[in-house]
């Protein structure tokens, strides 16, 4: 009897703990599940926390009603664009875009994609650069230590790149009714000498421009604005000779266009660039000027002043009437009514009448009044 008091005990017993587990696996489930939106909303916030903070950093929409993509040369030699330059080695933790660039492709935080011949980028996985071709090609010392590459700061050629290329969208977004322009991707261009050599041995000691002789443009890669901005946003970078504490990061010195360049190409059917067209430097000055007041007009257009129907057809009726009563004065063949003439032999014979003798020194015969007498 004991022995089956203990089994039916045992049997009561577990049939409580799986009551228990029954309800307690539910109660981890909602756990689980307020853990993870607690997650999603978590990272909502640090996305609306991102776009508060970088306003200007926005995606071109796959379909916009209208688009114009331009590639601009950016010369680093000029004022408007020097704080892309300095400080050519790094100082504390400032650095230039170059050095940024060359840092993140090193330790593989962004990719890079080839320079093909045309110009044009190609994002696409087979047209990827390994950073080790890059060094090869470029003749820049590295040492291998495992699976990473050492690169002394001396070997990094950023005094040597001067120039960017830089493709630029300008867009108006019909979702949103809003005109943006934005980078969409940078190449960096070295400058330095076909043949150091050649240079050297070519190159007379009396030639007052031996700095620019012989010096060519080696685009080295492409790379996604998108994949850069996050880094570019907590690099800052001076904007002001007159003011050192006048500063902005590199992110918004793009995305506000602070940057200043020249056009030399265009997305356009034929795939030619401006140069190809363009047989002289004033044509192409032209040209670059065509292009560049296109989008300007656009954008005005869009934000032109809306017109008041109800004031603009006053004034054309008040036009109308001005017109009409400046016809009425004339006769059908053009020449003015005989009122007009009437009026105007009037005003002529008043006139005349009123005006004074002439002095006593003039050539005009006295006038002679004759009385009608009757007789």
């Amino acid at each position: 009897m004991k022995r089956i008091n203990l089994i039916v005990l045992l049997i009561v017993v577990n049939c409580q703990l799986a009551t228990v587990n029954c309800f307690a696996q539910p109660q981890k489930s909602r756990v689980q599940n307020n853990r993870t939106t607690a997650a999603r909303n978590a990272a909502a916030v640090g996305t609306d926390r991102a776009s508060l903070m970088f306003p200007t950093a926005v995606d071109v929409p796959e379909d916009p009603s209208w688009r114009r993509d331009i590639y601009r040369s950016i010369d680093l030699t000029k004022d408007e664009n020097a704080a892309l330059y300095y400080p050519v080695e790094p100082q504390g933790g400032q650095m230039n875009l170059f050095t940024l660039l060359f840092k993140l492709l090193n330790t593989g935080k962004i990719p890079a994609y080839e320079y093909q011949l045309d110009g044009i980028e190609n994002f696409q996985q087979s047209n990827r650069m390994h950073f080790k071709d890059l060094l090869d090609r470029q003749a820049i010392g590295y040492e291998v230590d495992g699976n990473s590459i050492k690169v002394e700061q001396a070997d990094i050629p950023s005094a040597d790149v001067l120039s960017y290329y830089v493709k630029e969208s300008s867009y108006y977004d019909q979702n949103t009714a809003t005109y943006h322009s934005r980078i969409v991707a940078l190449c960096p261009v070295l400058h330095k000498a076909a043949d150091e050599y050649y240079v050297r041995e070519t190159v007379s000691e009396d030639d007052d421009d031996q700095s620019s002789l012989n010096i060519q443009k080696f685009p080295l890669f492409w790379v996604k604005y998108d994949d850069i901005k996050t880094y570019l946003s907590g690099q800052d970078v001076m904007t002001s000779n007159l003011n050192n504490a006048a500063k902005m990061s590199m992110d918004d010195f793009f995305s506000t266009n602070h940057y200043k360049g020249d056009i030399y190409m265009t997305t356009n059917m034929q795939n030619r660039s401006l140069q190809q067209y363009c047989a002289t430097d004033s044509l192409l000055k032209k040209e670059q000027t065509r292009i560049e007041k296109q989008i300007t007009d656009f954008e005005e257009h869009i934000w032109r002043t809306p017109v008041d129907s109800v004031e603009q057809a006053r004034r054309d009726s008040i036009a109308a009437a001005s017109v009409k009563g400046k016809k009425g004065s004339r006769g059908a063949d053009g020449k003015a009514s005989s009122s007009s003439q009437r009026s105007s032999r009037r005003a002529s014979s008043s006139k005349r009448e009123k005006s004074p003798d002439s002095s006593g020194g003039g050539s005009s015969a006295p006038r002679v009044s004759v009385r009608r007498q009757r007789h």
